[in-house]
């Protein structure tokens, strides 16, 4: 069965290993009465998750994010019926063997966003962005409080400071060149204050096409967004993030239309930009390699680039 994991090393390698894998899957399965459902591995993402049948869906996380497995099981129930956009329902959730934790959870319907956005007619892109916006702001304007043990971080302000502290070194163990890292601490001074909002709102920290489905069969009708392991409470421009690089792309119409939505004045782009050398995932070369260039190699153009309006 599983082993115990202790390190992302250890889950990179036990991840890699469908024939250790499988078996724990069908023997929780079989724990959770759905002994003999068809299982099937989904191809994409850091932890194992499985298809059980056509209904459900099984994830599972190591002993060193049982946080993480906490967390989502918590939200799954929190949300469920409250946003526009349909949430996977929680089924159960548990430790399971040597640490590992499990959620099950109801499968959404539907093809990854990500997968058909090529297929998808303009007019269609613009109902799909409105409708998230419309979800996001839905989602933000939640109470928090409900959710506040399992949803960190506890102090914001100390939750800047820290992930400032790190940039230079997150972004250079990502590849990023020296002209680029030389310009953040300065940038990052300039831009955002290291103070918490004030009205920290619930965030989904990865709103992106990954993570939602359509049908299309149904004018691409969106059918829902998942993966709440990394939600946050913190401010609203944290969401923002994402939003303008992996929903809109850096396309100003559609991330113009996203505001228009949500029901607010564009942020500046130079928060979003520090937000993003701050953000918990960030990457900014790779973000370099899949997005527009800006017109020069400073931080400022590729806040404008990444992250206006066209206003």
């Amino acid at each position: 069965m599983l082993p115990s994991v202790d390190t992302n090393d250890e889950l990179e390698e036990v991840v890699g290993d469908e024939a250790l894998l499988r078996p724990a899957a069908q023997d929780l399965c079989a724990q959770l009465g759905l002994a003999g459902a068809r299982i099937v591995r989904f191809p994409e993402g850091s932890l194992p998750v499985y298809a059980v049948g056509d209904a459900l869906v099984l994830k599972l996380y190591p002993g060193f994010e049982a946080a993480e497995a906490v967390r989502e099981a918590r939200l799954l129930s929190h949300l469920w019926g409250q946003l526009p956009i349909p949430t996977p329902r929680l089924q159960a959730a548990d430790q399971y063997k040597n640490g590992w934790r499990f959620v099950l959870m109801s499968r959404l319907p539907g093809e990854d966003l990500n997968e058909v956005w090529p297929r998808i007619p303009r007019a269609d892109q613009e109902r799909i962005v409105a409708e998230t916006a419309e979800c996001l702001a839905a989602l933000h304007a939640l109470d928090p409080g409900p959710v506040a043990s399992v949803v960190g971080p506890p102090d914001w302000s100390r939750f800047l400071a820290g992930q400032r502290a790190a940039a230079v070194e997150q972004q250079a163990s990502g590849g990023l060149p020296e002209p680029w890292l030389e310009q953040i601490p300065d940038f990052l001074r300039s831009v955002l204050p290291l103070t918490a909002p004030a009205r920290p709102v619930l965030l989904h920290t990865e709103l992106m096409r990954e993570h939602l489905t359509v049908d299309p069969h149904d004018d691409w009708h969106l059918t829902g967004l998942f993966d709440f392991e990394p939600a946050m409470i913190g401010a609203p421009a944290y969401d923002f993030v994402s939003v303008g690089l992996f929903l809109t792309a850096a396309d100003p119409a559609l991330l113009k239309l996203f505001y228009e939505a949500y029901g607010r004045s564009p942020f500046d782009p130079r928060e979003l930009m520090a937000y993003t050398l701050l953000h918990v995932y960030s990457d900014l070369n790779w973000y370099l390699r899949r997005l527009p260039a800006p017109p020069r190699k400073d931080l400022d153009a590729l806040a404008e680039t990444w992250f206006g309006t066209g206003g």
